[in-house]
């Protein structure tokens, strides 16, 4: 899920930044943590005065690299004798002899981790004086205000920010403040909008379409004034505001609609936001109609929409399912109906294909019937089949792992019932081996309401791995010249084996037909499924001589 990976790559950069101050390393691990951090901070000084007064870097330059370096510390470190009274003098005259990769040094002190580094190293250039526009670029953000172990976040997204002239960053930080924004606010928009500094030339349509959103959203709906004045705020804010741009919605358009509905950005934190969009995305609507919703109806984001218990067909009838459409629902997907959470609700509205009717309820302004569901009896639609179900595989000696398959169940739809038991005595597995065959089969092209059916007619089909479907599905395709579709009439066909039984069986039926010996147009599943004495019954009776042919050139058992 984007959003979460999004947010979580930020806060365990934030905290390896923040919270260790040492290499975990092996080549010091044998060091007491006391004296290696005694090491560490005498060689971060000893560098700092390398950079100043050796390579002739600014003082704060080389402060700031000689400060925010630990882990490229590890190596030469480990290379002197590491007694604390001699260090300084010993490592001072390591760096006299032994040049580093200055580079290296400066890209870890702005943020770059280290299995990250190697991907921003210049080629064959260990020092700053054969290339100094990182350096220059560095300062001149330094100079605007922008925090040193930040800069990092601008270089992993644009990392073409770093090649460009410094005065022409500089007079790009100073346009951008030209829409009635302060220093901080510019600081904390580069650092969620890293693209506005790249590029070549003038500022691009597309920054000034956001820097036009910016000033609506900040200067006239005075939003700006409620943010604390450091970057981190603004930061967090203008992070919060890219969410709506990262799920499609067009920059310069909704400036004004976010004004209005400004609090959501003070009120709500970011991982909130982050988790009712990836409920809304999990409809498989368009994106930016869900920015749109979330920004019209914002009290949205103070439902819960995780731990409440829904019965199906009582939260369809709560949002006006009418009365044929139920039955039909009911009809056609038994394997549904029953409770679930609320945290399932867009899977079940897919597996029921009612997601873009249950959005477009939502959109006309019925959001609100989401906030105040409630069951309508604490016994409305149990399933005492499921509960005896369940009590047998609390009972059982792998409930942790059956508990974890019944739960992939129902987040793909699947409701307490005695269906859903049935399907999960037939899958085997663990839960996310189960989920990753099911995400294949649905990547594949095959609908999520119709793969949910498959499942509950032959939930085998989970049985198989990945790599398997991918070659059934290939020769499906390929070779027999068909859409992926005929699975919904036949899925049974994902259950048979590849070699042994779909490859002889069509190929020797394709000869057949190729040397005008069998006229009929046997189905797929006619094919594939009949079992070994009435397939061969049924080549007999094409002509005598045929199953000998098959025995001695198709048949797996012909060696």
């Amino acid at each position: 899920m984007p959003f979460f990976s999004t947010t979580i790559s930020y806060l365990g950069t934030y905290l390896s930044r923040n919270l260790s101050s040492l290499p975990n390393s092996s080549n010091l691990s044998h060091i007491s943590p006391k004296k290696r951090s005694q090491l560490i901070r005498l060689a971060q000084a000893v560098l700092t005065d390398y950079f100043h007064y050796t390579r002739s870097l600014p003082f704060v330059h080389a402060e700031q690299i000689g400060k925010n370096s630990f882990y490229s510390l590890d190596d030469p470190i480990s290379k002197i004798e590491l007694s604390l009274s001699t260090f300084p003098k010993s490592f001072e005259k390591f760096l006299m002899y032994h040049p580093i990769n200055e580079f290296e040094f400066f890209f870890e002190s702005i943020g770059i981790t280290r299995e990250e580094i190697s991907g921003f190293l210049p080629p064959n250039k260990f020092f700053f004086a054969e290339d100094r526009r990182v350096l220059n670029a560095a300062g001149a953000l330094l100079v605007f205000g922008f925090p040193w172990t930040k800069l990092g976040i601008l270089c992993k997204a644009e990392a073409s920010i770093f090649n460009k002239d410094a005065d022409n960053l500089s007079r790009r930080l100073c346009e951008f403040k030209g829409y009635g924004l302060n220093t901080v606010s510019v600081i904390g928009i580069c650092l969620a909008f890293p693209f506005v500094l790249g590029g070549k030339g003038d500022l691009g349509v597309e920054a000034r379409a956001l820097f036009g959103d910016l000033k609506r959203i900040f200067v006239d709906s005075d939003l700006g004034s409620l943010v604390e004045e450091n970057v981190d705020s603004w930061y967090e804010i203008c992070r919060k505001i890219r969410l709506f741009y990262d799920l499609g919605c067009e920059k310069g358009k909704i400036g004004e609609l976010m004004g209005k509905s400004r609090n959501i950005f003070l009120e709500y934190p970011e991982d909130v936001l982050v988790r009712k969009i990836d409920f809304f995305c999990r409809l498989n609507v368009r994106k930016a109609d869900i920015g749109l919703l979330l920004l019209e109806s914002p009290e949205i984001l103070s439902f819960d929409l995780e731990a409440p218990v829904i019965s199906v067909m009582g939260f369809l009838k709560h949002f006006g399912l009418g009365l044929q459409k139920s039955k039909s629902v009911t009809r056609m997907y038994p394997y549904i109906l029953g409770r679930n959470k609320m945290a399932n609700l867009p899977h079940v509205m897919r597996a029921l294909d009612l997601h873009e009717w249950f959005f477009g309820m939502m959109r006309n302004g019925n959001h609100y019937l989401l906030g105040n569901y409630v069951l309508i009896h604490p016994d409305e639609d149990l399933d005492k089949d499921y509960i005896d179900g369940l009590q047998k595989i609390q009972s059982s000696t792998t409930p942790v792992h059956t508990i974890n398959k019944l739960n992939f169940f129902h987040g793909i739809g699947f409701g307490e019932n005695s269906l859903t038991m049935k399907a999960l005595e037939r899958v085997h597995g663990t839960s996310s081996e189960i989920q990753e065959r099911f995400d294949f089969l649905l990547h594949a092209g095959l609908e999520f309401s119709k793969l949910c059916t498959m499942i509950s007619f032959v939930a085998k089909i989970l049985n198989q791995k990945p790599e398997i479907l991918e070659r059934k599905v290939d020769f499906l395709i390929q070779e027999m010249g068909l859409s992926l579709q005929y699975l919904h009439v036949f899925p049974a066909y994902l259950c048979f084996n590849l070699e042994n039984r779909i490859k002889p069986r069509c190929r020797f039926h394709a000869w057949l037909a190729e040397n005008g010996l069998c006229t009929t147009n046997y189905s797929l599943g006619s094919r594939i499924a009949t079992s070994d004495k009435s397939f061969m019954a049924r080549l007999y009776r094409i002509h005598p001589a045929i199953p000998k042919l098959w025995l001695e050139y198709y048949s797996p058992q012909k060696d």
